[in-house]
């Protein structure tokens, strides 16, 4: 379930090597941009957000903790998150799970034990308008 994470159209994504890991004795003041593996064992005060169109993978560890905004296309939490995820492709949720916002997926992943306060929003597109009535001809008017 967790790890082995599918990609677009259902199948298995390659694996994103970890580049950067953030340890259990450090602590992050400010935003954070990254691209390819970012791992969370420590603390990060601030936002964390993945460079545009890079393939990322945000994972918060059992001991990790971010506060701030999360933005990846993919994110794996079994830490603490205070803030609000916006996923552009899946998140994954283990039974260590602690998030305190709303998480915003197109494909979620949740364990037993697992624990939001918030709200889970589905966001694979925008919301439809509704078309309004069609105009109506006017009749000809005999003279």
């Amino acid at each position: 379930m967790f790890g082995g994470g599918k990609g677009r159209n259902g199948r298995a994504a390659p694996p994103v090597a970890v580049e950067t890991l953030i340890g259990p004795r450090v602590t992050v003041r400010g935003d954070v941009t990254f691209s390819g593996g970012l791992y969370v064992e420590g603390r990060i005060h601030g936002s964390v957000v993945a460079e545009e169109g890079a393939e990322a993978v945000l994972t918060i560890a059992e001991h990790g903790l971010v506060e701030g905004e999360v933005r990846a296309p993919v994110v794996i939490i079994n830490g603490q998150l205070q803030g609000d995820v916006h996923a552009g492709e899946h998140v994954e949720l283990a039974a260590q799970a602690r998030v305190q916002g709303n998480i915003y997926y197109k494909v979620v992943e949740m364990a037993a034990g697992a624990m939001i306060t918030g709200r889970l929003i589905h966001g694979e597109a925008p919301p439809k308008r509704l078309a309004g009535p069609a105009p109506v001809a006017e009749a000809p008017t005999a003279a």
